[in-house]
């Protein structure tokens, strides 16, 4: 079968691969000139299945508000950019901030993710690629007492779905982050999930798309997606910058961009632009540098040891498909990672960026089948692109090749938005 792969980010290249493996004969096509040029390429570096958990939940709204307040905020509305999409998502998202809802949302996220981290070990196992990666854990951090509190909520459905983790004190954060000796007078204790990982998902993808390629994969770059030519309850081509292209088959995996180009064909999917920003710093001293992934609790800022560099990721902003680099949202990440690691990076050389989450309001992503009989869509995972990646993609492929999937397919499809 001849399939087409609109988007070459991580989730666009692990379903390639995944569908050439099945014996596809695929095509990717991107409007960059590479491989994961956009979102894919500076997020803050986690596969962190134990983290995955909904935005949306309980007593979000007030702390929403009270993040608007704060100085160093981890959250943000840019009040130009909010139209009828924005309201409308926003809206979505807040019916989701419910308990019953939270906890439906975490199981089928946490569910997907357990599934992508087992991917990931027996992909390492089949191919010799390297991307900075460490199997080291992710340590949430609490810096307030309420925080630990808190955190029974997420301990109780991670102990629902088996994932393992690591309740510590003080001492045990140090014990698995060194540095933080250094500001231990800064917090009260952590969560740790030994089963995350870290690396650089531009090298991971960028490496993978090299392994799809000795599969025959076809790379189409610099060609714009300009809309979906459907017929009845088929699509019947897909309209580019280099003309029309066709397939028996069509995922998209366009992450923010596929909700303008779904709702041209009748398909509303709930998809929206997160903006979020990373720093990426030399190492300037190993020994006040984390070891793996820090989440700071507080902030919402993560940060995370590459070999030679650090990544710090953060900020949730609302400004619609607003990509401009604003030189104040560098505060936020910054603080965070000169706070908790002081002199481990220099952050006076580090490269800035930014990039668009692909938010659904219930924080799971929209996977497979559509009311187009070769239309399959892979999209929507927010922060989490690269921790589900292989997970999604490995479930498409088989929902497409028509295969029993590994993993339940209850709440994945566009369908729950019916």
């Amino acid at each position: 079968m001849q399939v087409l792969v609109l988007g070459a980010g991580v989730v666009g290249v692990t379903s390639a691969w995944y569908l050439a493996k099945a014996g596809h004969e695929v095509t990717i096509i991107d409007r960059q000139v590479d491989v994961a040029l956009e979102t894919s390429y500076g997020n803050a570096g986690q596969i962190s299945p134990g983290y995955s958990a909904p935005w949306a939940g309980p007593g979000i709204p007030l702390k929403a508000v009270k993040w608007l307040m704060q100085d160093l905020a981890p959250f943000m509305i840019s009040g130009k950019e909010v139209d009828a999409q924005t309201l409308g998502w926003m809206t979505k998202m807040l019916s989701n901030c419910t308990e019953n809802a939270y906890h439906t949302n975490k199981g089928r996220m946490v569910r997907l993710a357990e599934y992508s981290r087992d991917c990931f070990i027996d992909l390492r196992k089949e191919l010799d690629i390297h991307y900075d990666e460490r199997s080291k854990g992710t340590l949430q951090l609490f810096r307030t007492d309420k925080q630990v509190k808190d955190s029974k909520k997420d301990i109780s459905v991670l102990e629902e779905t088996g994932v393992n983790f690591q309740v510590l004190d003080v001492d045990g954060c140090v014990e698995y982050e060194p540095a933080l000796a250094h500001v231990r007078e800064k917090i009260v204790g952590g969560l740790r999930l030994p089963g995350d990982e870290t690396g650089d998902c531009f090298k991971f993808t960028n490496a993978l798309a090299d392994e799809c390629r000795k599969l025959g994969v076809k790379f189409v770059m610099k060609t714009e997606v300009l809309g979906i030519n459907a017929q009845g309850d088929e699509i019947t081509s897909i309209t580019t910058s280099r003309g029309e292209m066709t397939a028996d088959s069509y995922v998209v995996a366009l992450g923010s961009y596929s909700t303008p180009v779904l709702s041209k064909i009748g398909l509303k999917v709930p998809v929206y632009p997160i903006k979020g920003y990373s720093l990426t710093l030399p190492i300037l001293d190993e020994s006040r540098a984390p070891t793996s992934t820090v989440m700071d609790e507080t902030y919402k800022v993560a940060v995370t040891r590459f070999d030679d560099r650090i990544r710090v990721g953060g900020t949730a902003e609302i400004a619609s498909y607003n990509k401009e680099l604003e030189a104040k949202r560098k505060a936020n990440v910054a603080f965070v990672v000169g706070d908790l690691f002081p002199g481990g990076g220099d952050i006076e050389h580090a490269e800035f960026w930014t990039g668009l989450r692909p938010m659904t309001p219930d924080g799971t992503p929209i996977l497979g089948e559509t009311k187009y009989s070769n239309l399959f869509l892979n999209t929507g995972h927010g922060t989490l692109g690269w921790t589900m990646s292989l997970g999604s993609a490995k479930y498409l492929a088989d929902v497409i090749s028509q295969k029993t999937p590994d993993i339940d397919s209850e709440g994945l499809s566009v369908a729950r938005y019916a």
